[in-house]
């Protein structure tokens, strides 16, 4: 096969618009109120969950955004692994998924046949059915799906359920958008990418093939709003969580990079938005930046009663998945997010 033409190193979820901007945006939107409507927008969880029988429920989602690495194959691998999560994050199974694609006109058209191979192939690893698409001509690359699954309406996993006590469990490390923005710059060591990227190709579908198994409280992927973001939403304006620092899984070439401010748009979109609602009591940039840098295809944050969640990290752990304990959901406090 002939060379393929790189692509340009500019999205993943760091493109996502900021949670306060787009809370803003959806407060004055015509909300539904169908019955059978179990999940909608309101909300702020991952995917709409509408009822279909009583033992049966679709999640729809959709999910794309620019390129975040030069490799179209790998590209398509990444944004669909990322449009499948959240129907993960929910609980459900996926049933079937649509290509939505933005490619300029003049670019060579093998380069959007790898975008379209690699999101196939996770598509298939996900046991779904691709049934289509739809495209259009624009002036940069963006690649995503729309994904149908399916769930017992008495099983739906939301993001804003959890309860004082839960223990706090993420599946994946941190920092990944800090490692693509390092490495297109030269100042993040290919180990380092490789280690990102093999992270964010992978599905979510075997942490939550494990978690079902358990009585969790709540559960959401995290994505462009960062962890302090999603946890920001899972607490629900009713509890406050501390987290310990200590605990968390993350890149180490991300927390260096940190360290020597490899910043990103997305992070400091975060951190203005959340930053009063934390106290830091870790002095820690590095930390700091983890905590509100953007995931592409990051893992599942899942609120787990203490009694329940030795068991669970170490069978996830036992699968080859890094999950870490790293907080608890404690009374509501003066601040939301407390770092130890």
């Amino acid at each position: 096969m002939d060379t393929i033409e790189q692509l340009i190193v500019c999205g993943g979820c760091n493109a996502k618009i900021g949670p306060g901007s787009l809370g803003e945006l959806l407060a004055d939107l015509p909300k539904s109120t169908n019955e059978n409507l179990l999940v909608g927008f309101d909300s702020t969880d991952d995917a709409a969950v509408i009822k279909l029988r009583d033992d049966l429920a679709i999640i729809q989602t959709l999910d794309f955004f620019p390129t975040m690495v030069t490799d179209p194959y790998l590209f398509g691998k990444i944004a669909a692994a990322n449009a499948l999560s959240d129907v993960y994050a929910m609980g459900g199974e996926v049933l079937s998924a649509l290509n939505i694609v933005a490619f300029p006109e003049e670019k060579d058209l093998t380069i959007l046949k790898e975008i379209l191979r690699g999101g196939a192939e996770k598509v298939q690893e996900a046991g779904a059915i691709l049934a289509g698409g739809h495209s259009i001509h624009d002036h940069s690359v963006k690649y995503g799906l729309s994904v149908t699954g399916t769930i017992d309406p008495n099983r739906i996993y939301q993001n804003n359920t959890c309860q004082i006590g839960d223990h706090l469990v993420l599946t994946k490390p941190l920092g990944v958008s800090i490692i693509t923005v390092g490495y297109s710059a030269e100042e993040i060591s290919q180990e380092g990418f490789d280690k990102a990227t093999e992270s964010m190709q992978t599905l979510n579908k075997y942490a939550m093939d494990i978690i079902r198994k358990y009585e969790i409280t709540s559960c959401t992927d995290v994505t462009g709003f960062g962890l302090a973001g999603h946890l920001h939403e899972m607490l629900n304006g009713q509890f406050s969580a501390e987290i310990q620092s200590s605990q968390l899984p993350y890149f180490p070439e991300a927390y260096e990079g940190a360290k020597e401010f490899i910043l990103t748009a997305g992070g400091q979109r975060n951190r203005n938005y959340m930053a009063e609602k934390m106290d830091f009591v870790v002095n820690d940039f590095a930390i700091e930046e983890l905590l509100f840098d953007p995931q592409t295809s990051g893992g599942l944050l899942v609120s787990v009663p203490e009694a329940k969640v030795e068991e669970l990290v170490a069978e996830l752990s036992a699968a080859g998945i890094p999950a870490q304990d790293f907080g608890k959901v404690i009374e509501p406090a003066e601040k939301e997010i407390i770092v130890y």
